[in-house]
């Protein structure tokens, strides 16, 4: 018996748009994929990057990154600093093995609810066709290696110890 996955995405939305948005979609009734756990951040510049780290650490299958549209941020900048943040995350991101596509940051202003559900939609079925990220799983194996690797290293140098005392 299948279970089919059900993936947890976490959504980082600012307060003043994308989080309203949010609310806006609600309110009008629009349904989206009930898989989105939202945090609300006064604005998208204030994500730290170790917050997408921590929730890909905790078990997100991926994360959603909301804010304001460029040039309507509340606090002047904020999104251009978090466009900056993200742009780094999807390096770091990718070279930890995981799918960039789990990763992603939409503008979506207050007045559109109707866009916050449709990306909310896609980015749940986008991660669904990935599959679960299983980090903690992969955390487990990555010590695996770092373990071996600390054993070769230190049998290599009590080898080269006792040639040196030979």
């Amino acid at each position: 018996m299948s279970e089919k996955f059900e993936p947890r995405i976490i959504g980082f939305f600012c307060n003043w748009c994308t989080y309203t948005a949010a609310d806006l979609a609600g309110v009008s009734r629009l349904k989206y994929a009930p898989n989105l756990r939202t945090i609300r951040v006064m604005c998208s510049g204030r994500i730290d990057p170790q917050f997408v780290l921590e929730a890909f650490a905790r078990g997100a299958d991926g994360v959603l990154i909301g804010g304001c549209h460029p040039g309507d941020c509340h606090y002047i900048s904020g999104n251009y600093k978090c466009l900056r943040r993200f742009k780094l995350l999807k390096r770091v991101v990718r070279d930890m093995g995981i799918e960039p596509e789990r990763l992603r940051l939409e503008w979506i202003s207050a007045s559109e609810g109707e866009r916050l559900k449709n990306v909310v939609n896609e980015m749940v079925e986008q991660v669904r066709a990935l599959g679960p990220l299983n980090l903690p799983k992969r955390f487990v194996e990555w010590d695996k290696e770092v373990a071996e690797l600390r054993e070769h290293v230190a049998a290599a140098q009590q080898q080269e110890e006792a040639m040196s005392h030979a």
